[in-house]
This record gives structure tokens, sequence and C-alpha cells, in this order.
């Protein structure tokens, strides 16, 4: 399997470039030249490290059969207490897939858990020997899953890059408190938007390739700009399928709609790509925040970043610049030069609008809503009071808009974090006076739902605080070039 460049149809590297690369040149994306056929019999009964191991096989074709049996057992047990690919019924005909079970509590722990091994074997394959120093900007829960994942690995160094004062008081702990000798974080005054730029602006510039060269230093990512992020959340969609079947919610070989919360457009990519594979999959329906950039593109083509940006009570989704679309752009465009003139059209004037072919080809798999803070709080609580559903502030987006995006297929909302991560917002919708420590409103929470909240959470104001540096946009070069 090779991969190519979104924005460059000549370039085509391996797998293991890809991951140790991150991005690719003229900040192209690097996307599968093909996709793999699944086999449906003999993977539905695999335990989730198996099926893992199946999905990865098909992308991942010059790492050995060895080593990826390895590496999705030692990530997919014990981390998330056997309950990776946990699906759960809500109410007739939806169900939640909850995808918070790991370390951090948060979806991104099913791709940072094992992505962190992908590249130290990536470098391996490819004899390299160089420091890989990652830079990642998150919204909040990436950062913490990524710290995690590569603290204190031999000849890996990260970075982490948030939006100061744009992350709950418990992502902005679980960031500052980490652990490891290798690890590094900022606060950067701004949006995820200004950091996330910061950060790619950092990969296109040659002299920071150079100066870190000469110090036998390369960058890499762990954003989900990097395909080794994506490839292992297709995995979920087939395991939320197979449950669906084997408790008869679903006829086999009839369609499933799962419904994502959407910030960064990752997570519900590796949604199209598990339809790609033959996964039957009905709507992808992406959920947004009222910075629904997103919800406005899929219904009419027209991306405009030209906009408000709100900071709202799920900030994992408070993004404008959505950096998987592009991905979906040369998957459904075909067209690599349409893909980059697009790219520079969004950088040079806010905004782009897609051919008429590329957006119905879009259309044909996506549909798109948004909801509010009152729309979400309003979300948290009826699922509580009528369904017994505890879920956080992104989860009640995908909630509300599912509801108005209901066909005869089975529902799937994917549950992208734990309540607990966001203990005031999900209080306060249940109806209560939020306390203003989010440790206070976790044990509120408890009373109230009878919930108890992760232990990794609870602990964690009693951790010595170690990162406390705020930066603007234009220092992150020189965080980089540390």
């Amino acid at each position: 399997m090779q991969f190519q460049s979104t924005r460059d149809s000549a370039l085509r590297v391996s797998s293991s470039e890809a991951i140790v690369r991150g991005l690719a040149p003229k900040s192209g994306l690097f996307v599968p030249e093909s996709f793999p056929k699944a086999d449906l019999e003999n993977w539905k009964s695999l335990p989730y490290p198996a099926l893992a191991e199946q999905v990865l096989k098909g992308f991942l074709t010059d790492y050995s059969a060895d080593f990826l049996h390895s590496a999705t057992a030692a990530t997919y047990g014990e981390a998330f207490g056997g309950k990776a690919g946990e699906t759960v019924k809500v109410s007739d005909g939806v169900y939640a897939l909850e995808l918070w079970h790991g370390p951090t509590c948060a979806f991104k722990d099913y791709a940072l858990q094992l992505m962190p091994k992908l590249l130290v074997e990536a470098k391996k394959n490819l004899g390299r020997t160089e420091t890989t120093r990652i830079l990642v900007a998150t919204s909040g829960d990436t950062g913490k899953a990524a710290l995690a994942g590569y603290a204190d690995l031999d000849g890996i160094e990260i970075e982490v890059f948030y939006p100061n004062a744009g992350t709950s008081e418990i992502q902005h702990l679980q960031m500052a408190t980490q652990k490891g000798d290798n690890v590094q974080v900022y606060a950067v005054e701004g949006n995820f938007d200004d950091a996330q730029t910061g950060v790619k602006r950092v990969f296109a510039d040659e002299s920071v390739a150079a100066e870190l060269e000469a110090r036998h230093i390369r960058l890499s990512s762990a954003n989900s700009i990097n395909w080794g992020r994506l490839v292992p959340q297709i995995v979920y969609y087939f395991y939320a399928y197979f449950r669906l079947a084997e408790q008869g919610a679903v006829a086999w070989g009839k369609p499933v709609d799962f419904c994502v919360p959407t910030g960064n457009f990752g997570d519900i990519l590796a949604g199209y790509y598990a339809k790609q594979m033959g996964l039957p999959v009905g709507k992808l329906i992406c959920a947004s925040n009222k910075n629904n950039v997103l919800t406005d593109f899929i219904k009419t083509g027209t991306y405009d970043a030209r906009r408000t940006f709100y900071k709202t009570t799920s900030p994992s989704m408070d993004i404008l610049i959505s950096s998987n679309l592009e991905r979906l752009l040369l998957h459904t465009s075909g067209s690599a030069e349409k893909v980059e003139g697009w790219m520079q059209e969004l950088a040079a004037t806010g905004k782009y609008t897609v051919d008429a072919e590329t957006l119905a080809k879009i259309q044909a798999s996506f549909a798109a809503g948004y909801a509010d803070d009152a729309a979400g709080a309003a979300e948290i609580r009826v699922r509580f009071e009528r369904d017994g559903y505890l879920c956080d502030t992104h989860t009640a987006v995908a909630f509300h808009v599912a509801e108005a995006n209901r066909s005869d297929a089975p529902m799937v909302v994917l549950s992208t974090a734990s309540p607990f991560k966001f203990p005031r917002d999900v209080l306060a919708a249940l109806g209560e006076t939020a306390p203003e420590s989010d440790f206070a409103a976790m044990a509120a929470l408890t009373a109230k739902t009878g919930a108890a909240a992760p232990a990794s959470l609870r602990e964690l104001d009693k951790l010595p605080v170690r990162f406390n540096t705020v930066i603007e946009p234009a220092e992150i070069r020189a965080a980089a070039l540390r």
C-alpha cells in the first residue's frame, strides 16, 4: 500500500514514511491510494485487538505481521478495561459507541495509545536514527492522549500547544501535570485555529527543518493530520456494526448510520474509510456546535471560515479550519490539483467553493447539523432523565443532531469523552448549580447521578503542575526550535 499527498498526485510513500513525516510537502496530507476490502464474515466475531490487527494489515503493508499482532494486543487490552469499542443501547434504534474508556477518558486514546508504537517501528523500518520531535496542536483531548502515549519513549520528544483559557479545567490539568522528561506543554494566546495554523507553518518552514536536521532532529505530528492517527480509528466502526448485528439490532448487511461530534473531521473521516472498505454504512452525520462551518459546507459546498469564532461548552469542537476535510476532498474530486487550489484559496481568502460533482459525492455519504450550547444542555438532561444515559457536552451535540437525521437504519452516536471531563457543564445541564471547581463538580455529579468519576480524573488536582508557559502564536516557531 502506497500513500499519496492531497496536494501532489506524483508523490508516493510507504506507510512508514507517511507516519514518520506526518505532513506531506506543501502542507499536503497523506492518504491511501486505494482501500483494502474488509472480510466482514471472518472479522465479525473477532475480539477488538484482533480486529484492529486485521484492519491495520490492509493499510500498513510494510509493517511485519508479528509487530501488528503484538502492538494491537498490547494496546487494546488492560488500558481500556475490557471496554474497547463498548456499544450500548440508549433508546429504541439509538446506540452509543463509548470511546472514553481508555486512560485519558477520550476517544483519542484509540489512536494515541497505538500510534507511538507505529512511529517507533516505522523508524526501524526506515533505518532512521534521528530524534523525532512531535508537535501537537490540540483543542483539549488530543494533547493529553498524545502526551500519555509518547512520554519517556526513547528517541522521541513531544511539544503540545493548546489555546489558553480554551479548555476545561480538567483538560488543562491533564496536560499541565503530565510526567515525562521528553514532554513540553505550551498555552497559546488565541483559539485552536491559531495554534494549529502556527504548528502547520512550522512544518512548512524549510529553515526550521534545516536547523533541526543539523541537530539530528526531525519533526513529526501526532495530530490527525498524521495518517498514523486515522488508521486506528477505522476499527471501532467495524466493531460497533458487528456488535449491533450480534444483538439483532441490524440485519446482516443492512446499513447503520453513524453520528459523529466533529471538529477537525478526522473521527468521521475514519467512518468514511470503513465504508470504502465495505462496511454497510448508511449516512455519516457530521455534528457541529455553534462553530458550524462544516454544516454549512456539507449543505452548500462553500467552506467559509470568515465567521465569528465561539467558545462553547464543547471546546474540542471549537474549530473553524477542519484539516481532515482536505482528505475527503481528494477522495471525492480525484484531483490533487483541485485540492491544492482550494486550500490556497482558503489560505488567501478564508473560503472556497467545490464543484457540483464533488459536492454531490460528499452528500451521498454525509449529512450534517449543529447544536448550540442550549440545545446540547437540553439533550444531556433528556438523555439522562428519559433514557438513564449520562453523556458529555460533545456527545450531547451528536445526540441532538442524530435526532434530526434519523432514518429507518439504527443510529450509532459516537460518544467521544467521559462526562466527568466537563463536569460543571454537565451538572448545570441537569439543573444543578455547578461549583466553580471542576473537582467539586465531579463529586456533585456523582452524587446527582450515581455514576463514578474515573480515578485518573479525580486525582488530577493532587498532582504538581509542571507546565504554565503562555506564548503568542508567533512564538510557536521558537518553541519548536528550543
